[in-house]
């Protein structure tokens, strides 16, 4: 059907029904298999069972999803806009629409002169397919603009760039109460991140591609999202209209797959990893590490592992010990192996220049290749120098980097591996065709193999990384208050993109930022002891300040509070493990915003220093300076673990005292796992 330019003078709605078509990608067709899409004075409209959309005719196209006769999400400016001949053009007015074989077809002229959009709705019960592409021109990039206000809250992405300092010492939440700004948004990242956005209307958002993204939220404070993907290839995004904000999680969870195990034992769960990189970065070696690990053993404060970090190795990539730092590595082994911990190494596919695996893995075709000619090793730059990548396509250089690490851990009695940065960067190609989704799945593959300890590792985007199970960790924080807060959201919006195996970065932060103060590394500790996993660095019986050299004695407090804390996060283990096998079962995350559980309670849309651990804990620890700070609690009823009373919710506890022996927890106590949450916990 052909739109009339402007007017429509007395045009009479018209009316189309189709049956629509079952499309795996979308999920289940509409109850009804029935959808309406009908055309008025200033809008088509398509009306699916659950939520409508309409498609603005009498001005520059744009997009309004209804629920409940309720705006969930609209289009902002430039709605679909793209990159062509070196400058952004977007749709303008709407000329064309058909509707057929359950599929709405749009047309709309653009600000380019030969050039027009075409998009494709294609609906289902909880959910719509949006795609599109430029026909006329040749298109760089494409991207959609949403108005972040129409859809209250926003919430998703992963882990942050942000002016204000994200990922290392910000992570908005909601993300609309900062300023994104992430121009390598991609599966090559070293950030944890997924083309996923939810809100507080119940609203959702996936784009379905393996190219990087520009994506902004709020940047400069214009109250807009932009989604661009840097190629000219179609568009596809799908939007979720679910009742819950929880709803739209399990959709997409649905897409993108649940854990099919989880990579830590059980222990691992109970008791902290120390790992040596925030205690004395690369200057460590064999004498410092035995110290470390007898001074942890020597004050009670145990754990299943002691990981030796970056540097060990004689180069980058040669997978031998430096024999001047480390005289008998065998023998430091077994000293931790004879104190109670296993043993743990850090290890990276990125081989320095300067090392002797490097000139053997070019010349037998080992490593990733460069970009812009395939014909020489790819090099890349990182905080360790610059450095080739073994290709993990090649089936060789993978058997070859394989037996490198089977003879290091045999030799030296190494129980597990922390596996550092990434298994593919963007100035490198893809060994016959595999992409950087295809990478993240071969270093998933790979790391499947071995024990990472509950040092987890880092990889994202597709289906592989989030049925791997592993352990994430975030990345690297900052020492202060921020930090401490930043990990805390970060967490919240990891766990709620599909990584429900999370812990915090080490406690105390790191980043090569002065050592954490008491009260930080305090706070820090009972925040992680009502997370899944304790990943820990800093000794709270004594570090170093990276940024003087000076040693940092902290006092007996500090030592027993941490040592209180990782009693606590033990006592909780059996309730933890529960939620664990619950993951397994459902994709639900363990840490979860209040909403998630409260999805009425509005309040919790924008509590940012709560969550729930499972479905009876709420942890409220103090993450700041102040002698008290304010909880609220959803309906329930809460026993509240130090006051050991009960609170009826909802309620807000203004004031609650909070000195640095308190961390403040509530158990709901008509929730499944209560009476479990109670015994750990009372």
């Amino acid at each position: 059907m052909r739109l009339p330019s402007r007017k429509y003078g007395s045009l009479l709605a018209a009316t189309l029904t189709a049956a629509l078509l079952p499309a795996t990608a979308l999920g289940t067709p509409a109850p009804e298999s029935h959808t309406r899409v009908s055309e008025s004075r200033d809008a088509v409209r398509l009306t699916s069972p659950g939520y409508s959309v309409s498609v603005r005719t009498d001005g520059q196209l744009a997009l309004t999803t209804r629920r409940s006769d309720r705006t969930v999400l609209t289009t902002g400016p430039e709605a679909l806009r793209f990159h062509s001949g070196g400058t952004w053009q977007h749709a303008t007015r709407l000329t064309d629409w058909r509707w057929q074989a359950g599929v709405l077809t749009l047309t709309a002229d653009t600000t380019l002169p030969g050039a027009h959009v075409e998009a494709r709705l294609t609906p289902a019960s909880d959910r719509y397919l949006l795609d599109w592409e430029v026909k006329g021109v040749k298109a760089t990039g494409l991207g959609l603009t949403y108005d972040l206000s129409s859809a209250g809250h926003w919430y998703g992405h992963g882990e942050t760039a942000t002016p204000a300092g994200g990922p290392y010492t910000d992570q908005p939440w909601p993300l609309d109460a900062g300023r994104v700004e992430q121009e390598d948004f991609s599966a090559a990242s070293y950030q944890m991140v997924d083309p996923f956005w939810y809100t507080a209307s119940s609203a959702g958002l996936y784009v379905d591609t393996g190219d990087t993204m520009d994506v902004s939220l709020n940047a400069g404070g214009d109250g807009l999202g932009r989604f661009t993907v840097e190629s000219g290839a179609t568009y596809k995004a799908t939007v979720f209209v679910e009742s819950t904000p929880r709803a739209v999680y399990r959709d997409y969870i649905g897409i993108v797959g649940r854990p099919r195990q989880s990579d830590a034992t059980y222990e691992q769960y109970a008791r902290p990893l120390w790992n040596s990189w925030a205690q004395f970065y690369t200057k460590v070696d064999q004498a410092k590490l035995l110290d470390y690990a007898t001074d942890l053993h020597d004050n009670g404060l145990e754990g299943h592992t002691v990981q030796l970090d970056d540097k060990w190795e004689s180069n980058y990539g040669n997978m031998t010990f430096d024999p001047k730092a480390y005289p008998d590595p065998r023998a430091m082994s077994d000293r931790i192996h004879d104190l109670g911990y296993d043993f743990g190494l850090w290890v990276t596919l990125w081989i320095n220049l300067d090392s002797a695996n490097y000139r053997y893995a070019a010349d037998h075709d080992y490593l990733l290749r460069d970009a812009t000619d395939p014909a020489k090793p790819c090099t890349v730059k990182w905080w360790n120098g610059t450095a080739g990548i073994v290709d993990l396509a090649n089936p060789e250089a993978k058997a070859w980097y394989r037996s490198n690490l089977r003879k290091l851990m045999d030799t030296y009695r190494v129980d597990g591996l922390k596996f550092d940065t990434r298994f593919f960067d963007d100035h490198c190609t893809g060994r016959d065709g595999n992409t950087r989704t295809d990478y993240q799945r071969l270093g998933s593959e790979l790391a499947d193999t071995y024990d990472l300890q509950g040092a987890g590792i880092r990889v994202h985007w597709g289906r592989p990384a989030h049925e791997s199970g592993f352990v994430i960790r975030q990345i690297d924080k900052g020492t202060g208050w921020n930090s401490l807060r930043a990990s805390v959201t970060q967490n919240l919006a990891l766990s709620t993109i599909g990584y429900p195996f999370i812990e915090t970065d080490m406690i105390g932060g790191s980043l090569g930022r002065p050592a954490p103060t008491k009260e930080v590394l305090v706070r820090w500790a009972q925040s992680a002891s009502y997370m899944p996993l304790m990943y820990a660095s800093t000794s709270p019986v004594d570090t170093i300040d990276p940024t003087t050299g000076q040693k940092v004695d902290y006092d007996d407090e500090t030592v027993a509070l941490y040592r209180e804390a990782t009693a606590r996060h033990e006592r909780l283990a059996p309730y933890v493990w529960d939620q664990v096998r619950d993951t397994l079962r459902t994709g639900d995350p363990i840490v979860r915003p209040l909403f998630f559980d409260f999805p009425r309670d509005r309040a919790g849309y924008t509590i940012d220093d709560q969550w729930m651990l499972g479905p009876a804990v709420l942890a409220a620890p103090n993450l700041t300076s102040s002698p008290s700070r304010d909880i609220h609690l959803p309906p329930g009823t809460w026993y509240d673990v130090n006051r050991a009373t009960t609170v009826k919710g909802p309620a807000t506890l203004t004031s609650y005292p909070t000195p640095l022996t308190v961390t403040p927890a509530f158990v709901n106590l008509r929730a499944e796992g209560a009476d479990e949450a109670l015994r750990a916990l009372r």
